[in-house]
């Protein structure tokens, strides 16, 4: 399948990592379907990639609240009849500055392992249903250097990222005997909201998110058919790509 035919559904599509995807696919002909909880940014993105001629679907839902997930992909499917990529992009970092463990609140803790495991789970779980049904289907969960090792400070944050390279993992060895491939991207670190506040006094230069965004474009076409369950970091593929002569 083309990307000038599929329907990619991005989580978290209004700033960052997000938005950049957002219009990279945009760029390539794809259709849409993507979400955030905060309207205005949104609809900033859906407006740049509908110049770039795309087809979008923008939906105002927080991706960790049940009701939420059904109607942004019940809405994403009765628009184009299906879903053919998931990036589970969605994330919060928690408390700025983040505190080390044996400062953290309970309460916060909690909010930020909610929101970024049980985000991904219900999404994925909502969308795969029709990957099963059609054999077919590519699932990319956003991960971090902190939830391949554990850095002091990370706090939730890293620790929930740990959980979805287990939920990765789990899914891809749930499904190994189909044709739906399931994956993980660490982005490195970029120049975003978010690693500002994680980071408020960051003395090195950090990576443009449109820069990191090839290995997503490899891992939604068919060239990447059969590889599941793997971890890929962006700025190392990006690097091999560009070694090799490719775009």
């Amino acid at each position: 399948m083309s990307k000038e035919s599929q329907v990619i559904m991005i989580t978290g599509a209004s700033k960052g990592l997000g938005k950049a995807l957002a219009l990279t696919f945009a760029s390539q002909g794809a259709r849409l379907a993507i979400c955030a909880r905060g309207e205005h940014e949104l609809l900033k993105v859906k407006k740049q990639a509908q110049e770039l001629g795309a087809e979008v679907l923008a939906v105002i839902a927080d991706v960790s609240q049940s009701r939420d997930v059904e109607k942004f992909v019940a809405i994403a499917e009765d628009t184009y009849g299906r879903v053919d990529v998931l990036i589970n992009n969605a994330s919060t970092l928690g408390p700025s500055p983040m505190p080390f463990l044996l400062d953290y609140p309970e309460q916060d803790f909690e909010e930020v392992v909610r929101i970024n495991t049980l985000s991904a789970f219900m999404v994925t779980r909502r969308v795969i249903a029709g990957m099963l049904q059609r054999n077919s289907g590519s699932i990319i969960n956003v991960t971090s250097e902190a939830g391949h090792t554990g850095y002091a400070g990370w706090g939730a944050y890293g620790i929930s990222k740990f959980a979805i390279e287990g939920l990765t993992q789990t899914w891809a060895d749930e499904v190994k005997d189909t044709r739906i491939k399931i994956n993980m991207v660490d982005p490195g670190e970029m120049n975003t909201e978010m690693h500002a506040l994680a980071v408020p006094e960051c003395d090195y230069e950090l990576t443009d998110p449109n820069d990191v965004v090839e290995v997503f474009l490899y891992l939604a076409s068919d060239q990447s058919a059969g590889i599941s369950g793997k971890r890929f970091e962006a700025q190392e593929f990006s690097l091999e790509v560009t070694g090799n002569g490719g775009n």
